[in-house]
């Protein structure tokens, strides 16, 4: 039986220049990209199709993000740095990509739970969301006063119908309202998870380019993990790190909540995020475990 060592990655080694060889970029591809096309796969997105958005977002970084200082960017430059043929360039260059699913009710959402979930108002004692009353004539916390203070433009009623429906909050024996932490996002939508999922995805990977390509590496990057142990162990860890997780990040909403009631505004963008994974390998891969490297599928 081979030990499986415990590792934090501490971002700590030395990491190879850039740019890396076709090889080396080629071997990380293979493992970032296979959990999407498995999604392309199962969604019915054949490989035609993927690659049309390829050819497309590679005609649309070129041009904004490698243009030579104080000059245009041609088409005869974006076909050199991509290899699609200039002709093609020519027909996709200035085909906007769509690049959020941030629609207004999504939008909505988050921010009446961030208040629920950071404001002294909304919270007991504890820092825990309050359970609200549907109203209130003494100008008490209230679900109707929590979804008032984001919009006038949806009407709280039809918030709440919406949500007891998806299972994010629920009513106690008294009729008020409770918000359940663990639905939030697993009961979301199906708009919801595609926003979540596309943003979430693509800050951790800005911040992982952004590590590989500058030194000092700028962004905090940790990860924890342990190999070859059992499903129950598995489990007992899965759960600690789903609490004190959630915890982290209730902590940190309420910091930034109140924190931006002073802050003058300006153009930057903070996001923490965290994620929880358990992977049951299989047999075959376990066997081979010790001759495989961390690069290897």
């Amino acid at each position: 039986m081979v030990f499986q060592r415990p590792s934090v990655f501490l971002m700590s080694k030395p990491r190879a220049k850039l740019p890396f060889s076709e090889e080396t970029l080629q071997s990380m591809l293979i493992r970032v990209l296979r959990p999407l096309v498995k999604l392309a796969l199962a969604s019915g997105f054949n490989f035609i199709s993927f690659s049309t958005v390829l050819r497309r977002l590679y005609i649309e970084v070129a041009e904004k993000e490698f243009a030579l200082p104080n000059k245009n960017q041609t088409d005869s430059r974006i076909s050199l740095l991509t290899g699609i043929h200039r002709k093609d360039v020519n027909r996709l260059r200035g085909q906007v990509l769509a690049a959020s699913f941030l629609t207004t009710g999504v939008s909505q959402t988050s921010r009446i739970l961030a208040r629920w979930l950071a404001d002294p108002f909304y919270c007991d004692a504890e820092d825990r969301p309050s359970a609200l009353p549907r109203t209130s004539s003494d100008g008490g916390p209230s679900f109707e006063s929590l979804v008032s203070d984001i919009t006038k433009d949806v009407h709280p009623r039809s918030i709440l119908d919406d949500w007891l429906d998806k299972g994010i909050v629920v009513l106690d024996q008294n009729g008020w309202i409770q918000l359940d932490l663990s639905s939030i996002v697993p009961n979301a939508g199906d708009e919801a998870r595609r926003h979540y999922f596309t943003r979430n995805l693509r800050d951790h990977v800005q911040a992982s380019v952004m590590n590989l390509m500058n030194e000092p590496p700028p962004n905090f990057e940790r990860a924890v993990h342990y190999d070859g142990i059992s499903p129950v162990l598995a489990a007992r860890l899965d759960e600690i790190a789903r609490a004190e997780g959630m915890a982290l990040l209730l902590k940190l909403n309420k910091i930034a909540h109140q924190a931006i009631k002073d802050d003058p505004g300006g153009n930057s963008r903070w996001i923490a995020g965290l994620y929880v994974m358990t992977e049951e390998g299989e047999a075959d891969r376990q066997t081979d475990a010790a001759s495989k490297t961390e690069t290897d599928e």
